[in-house]
């Protein structure tokens, strides 16, 4: 992404600090409270200092030098997150396809984990920004949870008619946030200062010597504190990564140091603040404007982390795990503004789900940590393989580079696990139905096409024995949607036994979508002659490209072959999946297959075709 002059990178950084860092912004608000909660430490002033000390390392080390650092070097044409590195490292292990194959399936589950945590992130969010009302007064205990849904709707509701009206507000109120929490530790440590002395390893070190046991049972919590660093790599497509590195350096990374040290400063004067360390660092008078400032950041945060969602379906749909799903465009300016009703709605459902089961955030932060940790070690074995691969660096150097992160992100997630049954297995178990849903469909559309190519006619072939004796010719252009490069469309066959005529021109468009984010208008389209007026053009594009056959067909002017849109024709085959005992799949996948294809938006949508001129013609295909 180009940065022009100043005010570019400023206005990027501004945006940077309201999409990228609102995640990780609000985790002050619940994750010093659980370690602390846990009941597993002692409250000393030595341990104060000791888990601070945790609590700035992690940082330190998993966001400021993994992902700031090394992961955002990992980018895909300047795309960045799960799917991006997936597609990386996928092909820079092309000549191995054992590994590639058990790296797409680690990869793609680390993305159905991205729906795991887009259900945690809003839920702990929100509600444990709302909870500050019970320490403004205990009365507003039973209005807590109806609240959060009720706000939660709200953003939901919203999400249709895009972020760009909102979006604007998103940087402003997020600095505004970082500037109150900068602010508040900043009160506290005024009256400790010695607490600044946490910063110093030696704090952690002891603490971990010390207590090795139960170092490793508040990792479960300590990681809280780190929720979000993969927002800052999925959208570096967005903001590019200076900014990305500028607004966590320079506004991030001291506001929450300085409120963490701040929560500690608290419990060294007040033990008793323990309850709800971040909202008792607030006097009396400024509680509610916090508690609205809260819910406001946490909004932004969850807003974040819904247009990941969207972002995410559609780039899993092009890589064909996913059925067509209907995408909607909110804005006209950026392409990249997309709503999905279906994942918004479903996303909405079961996060309600989630506040209604764990009615408190101290209960939903068991099932966060898990997915987080998950996604974080994910990364790390996905980085050595681009480091080793594609980068081309040493072994060893690559071993010690990402080894170091492996074993940090290992020890975080040993530890989560021990929540499994806390809560762990909510997020988890998402992800596995999302994962069960997308092996299904690209089993069934291998199958599909299997049968496919089995049943197939060579094109070449199949168009000179029909223009020995050829059909009437009619005006205008075809396009037939091919489903493989070669062969004769369902389509045409269909046309040619009921309406017995052909156009005058005739092209037979094979649409084809790569593992990388874009492709270049210049390398869009290949077309080749097939004599009588007929022409293959195969389609490309990226797994972030709006797919749109119309438009890219302009191209081919200059080419030999102009297409007017006027008397042009798209003939699509619509086939209807019937499961059948056989060697295809165990019968219920089979079923699930067929009600995913039924249900799949059209082609001519995702396609961006015009409806008034489509032609579908239908087939039945036995799997």
């Amino acid at each position: 992404m180009e940065q022009h002059g100043k005010s570019s990178l400023a206005a990027l950084t501004l945006g940077a600090i309201g999409v990228v860092y609102g995640d990780i912004g609000t985790s002050v608000l619940y994750a010093m409270k659980e370690v602390f909660g846990s009941g597993h430490v002692q409250f000393t002033p030595d341990n104060i200092f000791g888990i601070l000390s945790i609590f700035f390392w992690t940082l330190t080390i998993i966001v400021s030098i993994k992902y700031v650092v090394l992961v955002l070097r990992a980018d895909n044409n300047g795309e960045g997150g799960l799917v991006a590195m997936l597609a990386l490292a996928s092909m820079a292990v092309k000549d191995k396809p054992k590994l590639r194959q058990r790296m797409l399936i680690v990869g793609i589950f680390g993305t159905c984990l991205f729906y795991g945590d887009g259900v945690i992130t809003p839920a702990i969010s929100v509600l444990s920004a709302v909870e500050g009302l019970e320490v403004v007064s205990p009365a507003f205990k039973k209005y807590v949870i109806p609240l959060t849904i009720v706000i939660l709707f709200g953003l939901f509701a919203v999400q249709k008619r895009g972020t760009s009206g909102i979006g604007k507000f998103f940087g402003p109120i997020t600095v505004i946030w970082f500037v109150a929490i900068a602010a508040l530790g900043l009160y506290h440590i005024a009256f400790h200062p010695e607490i600044l002395w946490a910063i110093s390893p030696h704090h952690a070190l002891r603490f971990i010597f010390a207590e090795p046991e139960v170092t490793f049972l508040i990792l479960g919590a300590v990681v809280l504190c780190v929720t979000g660093g993969e927002a800052l790599y999925a959208d570096m497509g967005h903001f590019g990564k200076k900014p990305i590195r500028m607004a966590w350096f320079t506004v991030v990374m001291p506001s929450l140091t300085l409120n963490y040290f701040g929560q500690g400063a608290l419990l060294l004067s007040d033990p008793d603040a323990v309850s709800n360390p971040f909202f008792n660092m607030a006097p009396e008078w400024l509680l509610l404007p916090l508690v609205i400032l809260a819910t406001a950041a946490t909004v932004i945060a969850s807003q974040a982390l819904i247009s990941g969602a969207f972002s995410v379906t559609k780039q899993v749909v092009q890589m064909g795990f996913l059925p067509r799903l209907q995408v909607l465009h909110t804005s006209v300016k950026d392409t990249g503004q997309i709503y999905i009703p279906f994942v918004n709605w479903g996303l909405f459902a079961v996060i309600v789900l989630a506040v209604v089961m764990f009615k408190s955030s101290s209960n939903l932060a068991a099932a966060y940590g898990i997915a987080v940790c998950t996604d974080m070690l994910i990364t790390t074995v996905l980085t050595f393989f681009v480091v080793r691969y594609s980068w081309k660096y040493p072994l060893w150097m690559c071993l010690g580079a990402t080894g170091f992160f492996f074993v940090i992100d290992l020890t975080f997630w040993a530890s989560n696990l021990l929540k499994l049954f806390d809560g762990g297995w909510f997020p988890l178990l998402i992800a596995a139905f999302i994962m069960m849903l997308m092996l299904i469909w690209r089993d069934g559309r291998e199958l599909l096409n299997d049968i496919r190519q089995e049943e197939a006619l060579d094109l070449d072939s199949f168009l000179e024995a029909v223009f020995l004796s050829p059909p009437t010719r009619v005006e205008g252009t075809a396009v037939f949607l091919t489903t493989g490069k070669g062969s004769v469309p369902n389509a045409l066959l269909h046309n040619l036994k009921h309406n017995k005529v052909l156009h005058k021109q005739n092209l037979f468009v094979n649409v084809q979508n790569h593992e990388v984010p874009w492709i270049a208008e210049s390398e869009r389209l290949v077309i080749t002659p097939l004599a009588n007026e007929c022409w293959q053009v195969v389609i490309h594009y990226g797994f972030k490209d709006n797919p749109d056959v119309p438009g890219a067909l302009t191209h081919l002017r200059g080419m030999g072959c102009e297409v007017n849109p006027m008397t042009t024709s798209y003939f699509l085959s619509r086939d209807s999946i019937v499961p059948t005992l056989g060697t295809g799949m165990a019968p219920w996948r089979e079923k699930i297959f067929a009600q995913m294809h039924l249900n799949a938006s059209s082609a001519a949508d995702f396609l961006n075709l015009p409806s008034n001129s489509v032609v579908e013609l239908g087939s039945k295909i036995e799997i």
